[in-house]
């Protein structure tokens, strides 16, 4: 398959997407998607993630997918690091910002669903400096060359809660969990310039009628734990722990939602299938996330669960 053969070469320069980039300089393969997601934080830092996806239609692109993928430590992620180490210099010295990139990491796993196999490769790392902070937070500047988004590509931008758009140029496409703009689309210079206020809050009063509440209910509950018979001997456990038959048959069954869902599914949405409670479901995701059948992907404020193929 032609766009697993020059995946190498593509997706590097695929994520320079503040540079300008045309069709003819990175051609982007066939049934292929690009997601950058950017996390905002408070202090201006950006959670950069940059998730890649290709179909594999043969056996011979899953070899060749996986002889990417077994580089991807050693060779691809150092060059990731290398090229957002750089455009970072290059953004500081165009905003007279300080700017740093740090806890770079990278993946690549091979996932079905009903559509077929796609090879995933997935990026991250952190830019301090990225917006400016102060009495709101504004984002752009540091893309002084413009974006680029090619068809079937998509931006996201999630801000921090408690802060409201006031400014954002160009609009976004849609507003779901952050903003977001789907390709084909070229940003000019600066854009998408994003401007984010603090939302006021009366905070007198929600901590005056706080404590009253709280009052209240350590009352009632005094009064009710005098009702109530004590009983004899040590104190219950807050949950019964798992047998190993029955951890198993969890597992068993986490798994199989997640394939139900083409591999991937968030940790809130995974409780309310198997209805069960929230400690015993997350315990059962760290084993299966340390033995390396599933990857924790932070998703803002959620857990995307992937099966690792």
């Amino acid at each position: 398959m032609d766009s697993v053969t020059r995946f190498c070469s593509f997706i590097l320069l695929a994520i320079l997407i503040w540079v300008p980039l045309t069709a003819g300089a990175a051609p982007v393969p066939a049934d292929s998607a690009i997601t950058y997601t950017i996390t905002l934080q408070e202090d201006g830092t950006a959670i950069w993630h940059v998730e890649y996806r290709t179909l594999l239609e043969s056996d011979d692109d899953v070899e060749m997918f996986n002889a990417y993928a077994a580089n991807v430590s050693s060779t691809y992620l150092p060059q990731f690091q290398d090229l957002m180490q750089r455009s970072a210099a290059q953004a500081a010295a165009a905003t007279s910002r300080s700017m740093e990139t740090d806890n770079f990491g990278g993946d690549a796993v091979i996932q079905s669903s009903p559509t077929g196999r796609y090879g995933v490769v997935y990026y991250s790392f952190r830019w301090s400096g990225f917006a400016k902070s102060g009495d709101d937070l504004s984002m752009g500047d540091a893309l002084a060359g413009g974006m680029y988004l090619e068809k079937d590509n998509t931006l996201i931008v999630r801000y921090p809660r408690g802060y409201t758009v006031s400014v954002s140029e160009p609009a976004p496409d849609q507003e779901r969990d952050g903003l977001i703009w789907y390709g084909l689309r070229s940003f000019g210079a600066g854009e998408p310039h994003l401007v984010f206020d603090k939302s006021g809050f009366p905070w007198f009063p929600f901590v005056l009628i706080s404590g009253i509440v709280f009052f209240v209910v350590l009352g009632a509950g005094l009064i009710i734990s005098k009702k109530r018979p004590q009983k004899s001997g040590y104190p219950e456990e807050p949950s019964e722990r798992l047998s190993e038959t029955e951890l198993v048959s969890l597992e068993e069954k986490i798994i199989q939602v997640l394939k139900a869902s083409g591999g991937e599914q968030y940790q809130s949405e995974i409780v309310k299938n198997l209805g069960l409670p929230k400690s015993t479901v997350s315990a059962t995701l760290n084993d299966l996330h340390q033995r390396g059948i599933i990857l924790k992907i932070k998703k803002g404020r959620e857990n995307l669960i992937r099966l690792k193929q």
